[in-house]
């Protein structure tokens, strides 16, 4: 990968003797394998952790995080997307910790994806990683490709949301989810 930057920064024509680029290729390679793609290898019940039985009786209670803040980049240009995912679950057969929510987030946000793509996979791996009825993750973030390239969009905020199982359906327990979204802001 440091190879390749290196590549990239010659073709760009900068000069790789300046003191401030010598070291650049290895800085950028290790940024984005430890930091920007590092949830390649990371599956979704690893990050999770340790799950938990569910409680007695709290079937169709919502378990509600807000404010989970992440940063990913964009496959399509390779640009920094930074914002907040607000995670929702009906517990099942198992509740998770709540540093388990922000982790899979991250799991999937440090791969190079898409926003909306990023929702579907949060919600769909708290369906299946603790059998949960209903589950739901809304995206909001800042395209640096919206903002800094093309129309540039300074103030764009794009929204994504992914709803798995009862939450599926507009009913009842998704208006209950938006009423707490709505009432944090």
């Amino acid at each position: 990968m440091a190879s390749a930057v290196e590549a990239f920064l010659r073709a760009a024509g900068l000069p790789m003797e300046d003191e401030n680029l010598v070291d650049t290729p290895k800085r950028v390679a290790d940024a984005w394998s430890r930091e920007f793609l590092d949830g390649y290898g990371q599956t979704p019940g690893e990050v999770l952790g340790k799950t938990f039985s569910a409680p007695r009786g709290s079937s169709r209670e919502l378990v509600v995080v807000t404010g989970l803040r992440f940063h990913s980049m964009c496959p399509h240009h390779l640009l920094p997307v930074t914002g907040v995912a607000h995670v929702a679950y009906v517990p099942g057969k198992h509740v998770a910790g709540f540093g388990g929510l922000s982790a899979l987030v991250d799991c999937f946000a440090h791969r190079l994806i898409l926003q909306e793509d990023l929702a579907r996979e949060v919600a769909g791996s708290l369906a299946r990683e603790l059998g949960s009825p209903a589950t739901a993750c809304i995206i909001e973030a800042e395209q640096a490709c919206l903002r800094m390239r093309g129309p540039q969009q300074r103030d764009a905020i794009t929204h994504a949301e992914a709803y798995e199982g009862e939450l599926r359906r507009d009913g009842a327990l998704r208006r209950e989810l938006w009423a707490r979204l709505g009432a944090r802001r």
